[in-house]
């Protein structure tokens, strides 16, 4: 299959020492293999809009992974020390079940503290909610969750909130994209700086949980709650870690849960789609 020739050209900068290794192995298996694969990772730059990015996980500038996910965060960095010039901006960190949430969480923290920026990394799974949250409570100038949401398991993406907690909106959203496309994957620094990256157990957590009971009560009577029956199910995802013990704080007592689908697992097993809009 031929590959178009601004397509191939934007297939081989990737063929060159900024890559590693096993992505440029990658690289040219799919060349040789699956043409049509690899010319859908590259045909364009994966878009960083209103919220940040969302995509399918695999090597290419159309995909989610450490260059993409890097060259986003820092230009995200360069604008946080242009926003803040006498401060030292702080970020915080949380990440969901799918697949390689983890690491891409991580890696974003590298790229953070090299930076020269304070990281708070949450030390495993929590709800965006929560991270929103703990912008705000941690006085933070930036807030980043690897999620992506309801979509299919291949997928995953990098939300942004802004220091009053809530999603990245104009005008800061089109001047980063615009920081982003000034640079070169080149320019990313992934050396972290350790001393900078602080992590999370449960130090938020409890503060969280209040405040979502305090703020979420809708002054029914401890008899309302006790005749009123809730069945949840997370749908393997990561809300598990949140809603069962807020419901308990919050006094209902009725709560099932759905036991097949309580333990995240970025596959969604029992479901063909994690979108609680369609059908299991």
């Amino acid at each position: 299959m031929h590959i178009e020739p601004t397509i191939l050209n934007r297939i081989n900068a990737w063929l060159t020492p900024t890559f590693d290794a096993d992505t440029q192995t990658i690289i040219k298996e799919s060349i040789a293999n699956n043409p049509k694969d690899i010319q859908e990772s590259f045909y364009k730059d994966l878009e960083f809009g209103t919220g940040g990015m969302r995509g399918i996980m695999g090597v290419g500038t159309n995909r989610i992974n450490k260059y993409t996910l890097g060259k986003s965060t820092q230009g995200l960095s360069d604008y946080l020390h242009k926003s803040f010039p006498n401060e030292t901006p702080k970020a915080v960190i949380a990440y969901d079940c799918r697949n390689n949430s983890k690491s891409l969480a991580k890696l974003v923290a590298d790229v953070f503290s090299a930076n020269g920026i304070e990281v708070f990394l949450f030390e495993d799974l929590r709800a965006t909610p929560e991270l929103s949250f703990a912008v705000k409570h941690l006085d933070c100038h930036c807030g980043i969750v690897l999620t992506a949401s309801h979509n299919p398991p291949e997928y995953n993406g990098y939300k942004v909130y802004w220091q009053d907690g809530g999603q990245l909106v104009p005008p800061h959203d089109e001047a980063i994209i615009k920081m982003i496309n000034d640079l070169d994957y080149a320019d990313i620094k992934f050396e972290a700086n350790n001393d900078l990256i602080n992590y999370l157990g449960k130090d938020v957590d409890d503060v969280f949980i209040d405040a979502s009971v305090e703020k979420g009560s809708v002054g029914a009577s401890q008899k309302a709650k006790d005749d009123l029956t809730i069945v949840f199910t997370s749908l393997h995802g990561t809300s598990i870690t949140a809603v069962p013990e807020t419901l308990k704080r919050a006094g209902y007592k009725n709560v099932h849960i759905v036991k097949e689908q309580e333990v995240p697992d970025g596959n969604f097993p029992t479901v063909k789609s994690p979108n609680p809009e369609e059908p299991a």
